[in-house]
């Protein structure tokens, strides 16, 4: 990591990869105390153009060390951006902008959507821009919040309670972390009046903390339920085994239950 870092200084782009994020911490004073820091630290004269690419996330039978979530300690951090994309074209697309970007960048994809999700991707180049949402799928009673693998599950759980009747869910995507498109997801908000934030990190301190405090802050009014959370629990880290893995992770039944729950209020 200090060799990528110092090779931004140089002018090149280094594309560091950390397999997994587990063995991401002998680096973190390279991002945190360094790349982050570079350009304020300098007043603009020095960038550090590095994307850092990170394998994270559970579901995988992983374990302790093969299985964490690191967003939340990248996501508190001014001066680097953080990306996590949930679909192959959204992948290629952010994956090339984080690249173009004179900024230090977290790449974030989660392991288990290497296998588990398909979608197609155009051979021509093209740019998604970083720190923009996206409504994966229009509703106009709850909107859902997440990102990365979680959105999958979010999708899903919006299918049920489609056909069940109960509600017309609206998914946003974050695909970026950091900085985080408010507009979007207040808008979001607004029209439909109920909030539900999934992620599978921790629930404390997470990124969804932030997402409900925007929303208590500047949509307040339009509220018609408590904000409503899905998250991993505050475990040291994921189990190992299948039944604690499975209790760990969110899930699409979780998150339908969630969305029951906030319809009915």
């Amino acid at each position: 990591m200090g060799i990528a870092l110092g090779a931004s200084f140089r002018g090149l782009r280094p594309i560091p990869e950390v397999e997994f994020a587990d063995f991401l911490w002998p680096a973190v004073n390279q991002l945190i105390g360094e790349a982050a820091r570079a350009c304020y630290g300098t007043d603009g004269k020095v960038n550090a153009p590095v994307t850092i690419r990170i394998p994270y996330g559970g579901g995988i039978r992983g374990g302790l060390f093969h299985s964490q979530n690191v967003e939340a300690i990248f996501f508190h951090t001014p001066g680097l951006k953080v990306v996590a994309p949930a679909t192959p074209y959204d992948a290629k697309g952010l994956l090339k902008s984080a690249i173009r970007d004179n900024n230090p960048v977290v790449f974030l994809e989660h392991k288990k959507t290497y296998r588990l999700v398909r979608g197609d991707v155009p051979d021509e180049d093209y740019v998604l821009p970083i720190g923009k949402a996206e409504v994966k799928r229009p509703g106009k009673n709850i909107t859902v919040v997440s990102y990365g693998l979680m959105i999958h599950y979010c999708l899903e759980a919006a299918e049920q309670l489609a056909s069940e009747g109960v509600a017309q869910v609206e998914v946003v995507d974050l695909r970026t972390l950091k900085p985080l498109d408010t507009e979007t997801v207040l808008e979001s908000v607004k029209k439909t009046g109920k909030l539900l934030i999934v992620h599978e990190d921790n629930i404390t301190g997470g990124v969804g903390s932030e997402i409900a405090a925007l929303a208590a802050d500047q949509a307040f009014d339009y509220l018609d339920a408590p904000i409503g959370r899905v998250c991993g629990p505050d475990v040291p880290t994921m189990p190992f085994a299948q039944t604690l893995e499975d209790a760990y992770m969110p899930s699409t039944q979780k998150i339908a239950e969630a969305l029951r729950n906030l319809a009915a209020y």
